[in-house]
């Protein structure tokens, strides 16, 4: 099973920039489901961004639709998010997630897998955004 390990979050004024990546080792990350989740405070964990590595489908959810880009580095086995223009709203901790080996389908329709599906998980890393 992949490990993962999110680095890059910090604290930032409304308008600002963030970019979080995720390193990962231990085997099977380029065959994949990837995805950027986040949770802020008394509430529920929920979905930012997802990367099927066979480079056809990349989803935003609409709280990062024209502001975040998520990547991915073959090379370096990493996954990135980079943040643009960011909202208080955007406050949370940031995880990347990886499934187990398998075709990405629900990325092909515009969604993630429920995050029960993504067996790999980062520690997460926090984003504040605060003026």
């Amino acid at each position: 099973q992949v490990q993962l390990a999110e680095s890059g979050g910090g604290s930032v004024q409304p308008g600002g920039s963030l970019r979080l990546s995720c390193a990962s080792s231990g085997g099977t990350f380029g065959r994949s489901c990837l995805a950027w989740f986040r949770q802020a405070p008394g509430k529920e964990r929920e979905g930012v961004a997802g990367f099927d590595p066979t480079g056809d489908f990349i989803v935003y959810y609409e709280s990062a639709k024209g502001r975040f880009t998520i990547s991915l580095d073959n090379a370096e086995n990493a996954l990135y998010l980079q943040m643009n223009s960011l909202k208080p709203e955007d406050t949370a901790m940031y995880y990347c997630a990886a499934t187990s080996p398998r075709s990405c389908t629900a990325y092909k329709y515009g969604g993630l897998y429920p995050s029960s599906a993504y067996k790999s998980w980062g520690q997460g890393t926090q984003v504040t955004v605060s003026s």
